[in-house]
């Protein structure tokens, strides 16, 4: 039986997530985008118009834009990880009384957790080996010992 070999993109891509915050970027992302989209959504519910869009327009607008650029510069730039994770925790916080209850809830609780895993993630030590240890890699080649003459 063969033995089959993650291919080495996702080999380089699993070592990347492995040295950033990434579950932390991504739900940090994640909450900016319902905080975004019901102030401006328009939905119609059986033919009754509802519409979420109020004063806090603006304000929905620029803790969204916010929260989505914490989230890149998690994953870009994992030594700022306590700046952008304490940042997310306040806006998804903020988000609440001022957008539409923070996207539904779903962008205060995304927010939440983005920002707790931002703030207590660690980068891995200096001495771990780059691969993940389930990770086939060709074993280094023994030195021959020299001869004196």
């Amino acid at each position: 039986m063969p033995v089959i070999r993650p291919a080495p993109v996702r080999c380089r891509f699993r070592t990347w997530r492995g040295e950033r915050p990434f579950w932390a970027g991504l739900f940090t992302f994640t909450a900016g985008l319902p905080i975004l989209y019901w102030p401006y959504a328009n939905l119609d519910l059986g033919g009754i118009p509802l519409a979420l869009s109020t004063t806090s327009g603006a304000g929905s607008l620029v803790i969204g834009v916010l929260l989505l650029t914490l989230g890149v510069t998690l994953c870009c730039r994992p030594h700022l990880r306590l700046f952008a994770g304490i940042s997310t925790l306040l806006l998804a916080l903020v988000s609440f009384p001022v957008a539409n209850f923070g996207g539904l809830f779903l962008g205060v609780l995304s927010g939440l957790v983005g920002g707790s895993l931002a703030c207590a993630w660690m980068p891995p030590p200096a001495d771990e080996p780059a691969a993940p240890p389930g990770d086939a890699t060709v074993p280094a080649i023994p030195a021959r010992p020299r001869r004196e003459v």
